[in-house]
């Protein structure tokens, strides 16, 4: 009997998305409850699940097409048939794997699954799926570092490679031999991509072009971003903090941090605690506009933009203002976590009152972020490095980082923007105001 595979709700007002990529082929076994493809939307990506045990008969969609919500995009053979769209008659492994799937363990094994002259092919054939069930991310540090994926153990969901996998396999392939066999791919690599006829050269004036489409969810970046320019009056004011006081209290206590809280002392952690406490004396900021209503926030969400492989992503650290240290680094780092490997959800990344951006990470020393609608304002970070200031009368070197808020004029007068970045600052440069909430 075959059963329809249909795709889930993927959250409110998400209707459609796209299927950006078949993780089982027509005539392959799985399991209930196991990922056949993975969906695009707008915001996440998201898993599609066989509702029964069996074998795939029929991919209804291709890669890249869009499909709406409750659309039958396969089919499953509940009585473990391998037929195939193609009709091509099954291979021994996928006989092997559709048996697996349909009989009880220890009834009707076959000769593939006791290591018979067939078991080979079985595992050559599981190798080459592995790699194909690879994200993009991860087949591009794959190709960069040269490993063989199916050596390496995934610490994703479901055991799937990251990105992060990757490298630590790279890295840890340090012996005479591995090295030699990394040289060797590359001279292989190196060699495969001169010209054939010797003595040849490319041409000074070649010049590539490669189009790839945009993904859904960089489409979407693309309308939110440009929408909040139409939309909101945007202006950005600016000042600089001394980071003194929060390294040395960072260096001071991460030792100590670190061992009780299982969790490292990072920079994100004051910010957000110092944008609370300013909220409190300028509400506007964490407010915003619904038709010709403001909208007040007695609590504190923050978005943190992250990045991940597809684009930029914003998860939601709610009730931030009630957190301790411990607590918002602990969200922010899991939300990291989850960016790499893709399995945010969309309810981790819906509402949010204040974004704040950390672009010093990527080396950046100055930028005028853009508001995160329906928000009023967006809090940019950037690098910390070393600048002569006036102090007491003379000039000395101090860590200093430029700060950005970019916020909507329509609801946020001049004033209130400067006295809240002014209120962030005296809060990171005596941090003890943030434990007596001045």
């Amino acid at each position: 009997m075959a059963t329809d595979v249909q795709v889930p709700a993927l959250g409110e007002s998400i209707t459609e998305g796209t299927l950006a990529q078949w993780l089982k082929k027509p005539g392959e076994a799985v399991a209930a409850d196991e990922p056949i493809a993975s969906l695009e939307t707008d915001k996440v990506s998201v898993e599609v699940p066989s509702p029964v045990a069996g074998v795939v008969t029929e991919q209804l969609v291709k890669e890249g097409d869009t499909v709406a919500v409750g659309a039958v995009i396969a089919r499953i053979d509940e009585s473990g048939s391998t037929t195939t769209t193609a009709g091509a008659a099954p291979s021994p492994a996928v006989q092997a794997a559709a048996t697996a799937a349909t009989n009880p363990a220890g009834a009707g094994e076959t000769p593939a699954l006791k290591g018979d002259a067939t078991a080979p092919v079985a595992e050559a054939e599981a190798d080459e799926d592995h790699v194909t069930t690879l994200s993009p991310a991860v087949r591009r540090a794959v190709l960069e570092y040269h490993v063989d994926p199916t050596k390496i153990r995934g610490s994703g969901k479901d055991g799937r490679l990251t990105k992060d996998d990757v490298i630590a396999a790279a890295q840890s392939a340090s012996s005479p031999a591995q090295a030699g066999a990394q040289a060797e791919a590359k001279a292989s690599v190196a060699a495969e991509s001169q010209p054939s006829a010797p003595g040849a050269r490319p041409s000074p004036g070649e010049r590539k072009e490669e189009r790839v489409k945009m993904s859904r969810l960089r489409q979407t970046i693309a309308k939110r971003l440009k929408d909040a320019q139409n939309t909101a009056a945007m202006l950005t004011t600016f000042n600089d903090v001394d980071m003194t006081a929060v390294i040395d209290a960072r260096t001071r206590y991460k030792d100590l941090f670190e061992k009780k809280h299982g969790i490292r002392l990072g920079f994100m952690a004051f910010f957000v605690k110092a944008c609370a406490l300013a909220a409190k004396d300028v509400p506007s900021v964490n407010a915003s506009l619904e038709g010709d209503e403001i909208v007040y926030h007695d609590y504190l969400d923050v978005s943190v933009a992250v990045s991940a492989p597809k684009g930029l992503v914003v998860p939601v650290v709610r009730n931030a203002d009630r957190m301790s240290f411990a607590e918002i680094e602990k969200t922010i780092a899991a939300y990291g976590k989850k960016a790499k490997e893709g399995t945010l959800t969309v309810d981790e990344m819906s509402g949010g009152t204040f974004t704040i951006s950390n672009g010093g990470v990527f080396g950046s020393l100055l930028s005028t972020p853009i508001i995160n609608p329906p928000q009023s304002a967006v809090l940019g970070m950037h690098r910390i490095e070393e600048r002569p200031v006036v102090k007491d009368g003379q000039i000395v070197a101090r860590p200093m980082m430029y700060l950005a808020l970019s916020y909507d004029h329509r609801i946020i007068d001049g004033r209130e923007a400067v006295t809240f970045l002014v209120r962030v600052k005296e809060a990171i440069e005596d941090p003890t105001r943030l434990l007596i909430d001045l």
